[in-house]
């Protein structure tokens, strides 16, 4: 009589030792430069996998798996593991460690050493992310892989805490700006919990959140994307000022940035942290000439 298959929940995962002795192996130190900070407990690693809600025949999208620790729980978890890694030594690495701690899944993954914000192409369609993300790149990252993979459906990003505030603000709160809005644009955002800086090695000097996502149509504007963002961006880069004014650039003077923010049902004097993104892509839509 065969024993069973064993369970995700008791598959083995890379804790504190492990980590440091497959660093030690390849030489590898964990640096600022590249955010790097790796999960050191498995209980952790659970946690993230099942707030990821990931489906057992889904494609999930790992960025910067490191040395593996939260992959190998993504493998348990997923039909097929699809890691973008930019650091060569650690992208040579991981399918060893896949081979020595699950070597009946060394089919399931695929490594692509590539930076995270150039990826165009991938080996698989992907309908998940789920990633450790370094503060200094989260948002760009999230935003080029919701633009460019639209397979994406759903993911759960671990970044700094403070960052993941910012993600998933709604309009008036005072950490609402351009991550929340652009975020917006193609998901909706919320906070799934947060991560205590021990678990990690090194540990960071703050704590870590998680935002989970769910993939959702964009508002229906004529406006495009770029077009939309363009507002966005003029909006944020002078905060303290009302629309009126922090458009004027945008719009080609104050008097046109009036007369577009009251043909998209704007207050001219509102500012940029009060309105949602269906506002700004009304504001976008309102500055292009009528067609019939």
């Amino acid at each position: 009589m065969s024993s069973p298959e064993p369970s995700p929940a008791t598959q083995p995962l890379l804790g504190a030792t492990e980590i440091r002795r497959l660093a030690e192996e390849i030489g590898v130190r964990p640096t600022k430069t590249l955010g790097q900070n790796f999960v050191i407990d498995g209980n952790t690693i659970r946690r993230i996998v099942a707030a990821a809600n990931v489906d057992p025949g889904e494609t999930v999208l790992e960025v910067g798996p490191g040395l593996g620790s939260l992959t190998l729980g993504l493998l348990d978890a997923a039909k097929h593991v699809v890691a973008v890694e930019i650091d060569p030594v650690l992208a040579a690495k991981l399918p060893e460690t896949i081979a020595a701690f699950r070597p009946e899944l060394t089919g399931n993954i695929d490594v692509v050493l590539s930076d995270a914000m150039r990826v165009l192409e991938l080996p698989a369609e992907p309908t998940a992310l789920v990633a450790n993300l370094p503060y200094n790149v989260a948002v760009p990252v999230v935003l080029h892989l919701l633009e460019h993979f639209p397979s994406l459906q759903h993911g759960l990003v671990m970044v700094q805490d403070e960052v993941a505030d910012r993600m998933v603000a709604g309009p008036g709160s005072k950490t609402y700006g351009v991550p929340s809005v652009k975020g917006a644009w193609y998901s909706e955002m919320r906070k799934a919990g947060v991560i205590g800086m021990n678990v990690f090695w090194p540990a960071p000097k703050i704590s870590s959140g998680l935002v989970a996502f769910t993939r959702r149509e964009p508002p229906v504007t004529r406006a495009t994307r770029e077009q939309v963002f363009a507002v966005i961006d003029a909006a944020f880069a002078q905060r303290r000022k009302t629309l009126r004014a922090a458009l004027a650039g945008w719009a080609g003077g104050a008097a046109d940035a009036e007369i577009y923010l009251r043909k998209a049902g704007v207050d001219p004097s509102a500012r940029g942290e009060t309105i949602d993104v269906a506002a700004y892509a009304r504001i976008a839509e309102a500055k292009l000439p009528f067609t019939a």
